[in-house]
């Protein structure tokens, strides 16, 4: 539905990520509906184990969100490559739990976990 590239924001100096919605969806009115919708849902959240968004908008009628730039690798690139031990394992799963239930507490629901959705960021979060 979306690709997420890093950029850099002038305006602040901080690397960012921008996810914009896959060319092929945009004159689906449908998707580009939920698009924004997850944007405004994404920005309400606060929570250490989710991505932040800083900001939502669009460029030439087509949105974006510019979030969190996470510096790390997906779950799915992590055990594609070696795994991780079960310590590591069981706390990955009790930090996305836990973000899960934060999301589900304020009504939101992923609709998309999976390995390469789950971000382990290099400070270990």
């Amino acid at each position: 539905m979306a690709e997420v590239h890093a950029a850099h924001d002038e305006v602040l100096d901080r690397p960012v990520a921008v996810k914009m919605l896959l060319p092929r969806f945009h004159d689906d009115e449908q998707f580009v509906a939920r698009f924004r919708r997850e944007a405004q849902a994404s920005a309400s959240l606060n929570h250490p184990n989710i991505v932040g968004v800083y900001d939502t908008g669009s460029h030439d009628g087509l949105p974006f969100i510019v979030m969190e730039l996470v510096r790390g690798r997906s779950l799915q690139q992590v055990l594609a490559h070696g795994g991780l031990t079960e310590e590591r394992a069981l706390e990955v799963v009790a930090e996305v739990c836990a973000a899960l239930q934060y999301s589900h507490d304020r009504g939101l629901i992923h609709r998309d976990i999976k390995p390469g959705n789950i971000l382990l960021a290099d400070d270990g979060t």
